[in-house]
């Protein structure tokens, strides 16, 4: 999700192919090193993280401006992809972790979105950036474990910061469901043209 916010953003074209992971085609794991998605094949490399990929896309070109941010944005989007989607995990898919509780965890994640609830006005930095869109799918899988929960919660930037991206048109855009891949198959290409 991520991958492609950041390549819509760009105006990058790119050939897109849908790998469902159950069914993963030769070709994909010939190319991925990790065999995840997302998995970017350039001239030159593979890329298959897709933070690396969505600092690939808006190097290529930026006209929002997403990677003018203060450093301090890389700091959160590290604490996101680290503790905080550790925790994440960790609630989401408790029966893998028996060991651990699963709402201390939820606790976890909770702390770190309350420091964000606190540092967020309509964007993390008054303006759209990369780690808005590197933290928000996040947030959104997290809020979606229990929805109910997530809602009675007191962090009101943080639910309003979420809820506008829901009901984004660009949200919407990088939604779109595509066929699974094969071989032979005729080029995607993404994003799409208006």
């Amino acid at each position: 999700m991520r991958a492609r916010l950041a390549v819509a953003s760009s105006e990058v074209e790119v050939e897109l192919r849908e790998v469902v992971l159950r069914d993963k085609p030769a070709a994909f794991l010939e190319v991925s090193p990790s065999a995840t998605v997302p998995c970017l094949v350039t001239t030159n490399a593979v890329i298959d993280e897709s933070l690396d990929v969505m600092i690939w896309a808006l190097k290529q070109n930026d006209p929002e401006g997403w990677l003018n941010m203060p450093e301090a944005g890389f700091d959160w989007i590290a604490r996101a992809d680290g503790p905080f989607k550790q925790a994440l995990d960790r609630t989401k898919y408790a029966q893998r972790y028996p060991e651990l509780d699963p709402v201390n965890e939820r606790s976890k994640a909770g702390a770190f979105l309350s420091e964000l609830d606190r540092l967020i006005d309509q964007w993390m930095f008054g303006r759209p950036t990369i780690a808005d869109f590197a933290i928000l799918p996040f947030v959104r899988q997290f809020a979606f474990i229990d929805k109910h929960w997530f809602d009675a919660q007191p962090w009101p930037a943080l639910q309003s910061w979420l809820e506008a991206f829901l009901a984004s048109e660009r949200f919407e855009a990088i939604m779109q469901k595509y066929p699974q891949w094969g071989e032979g198959d005729a080029p995607v290409r993404f994003p799409q043209s208006q």
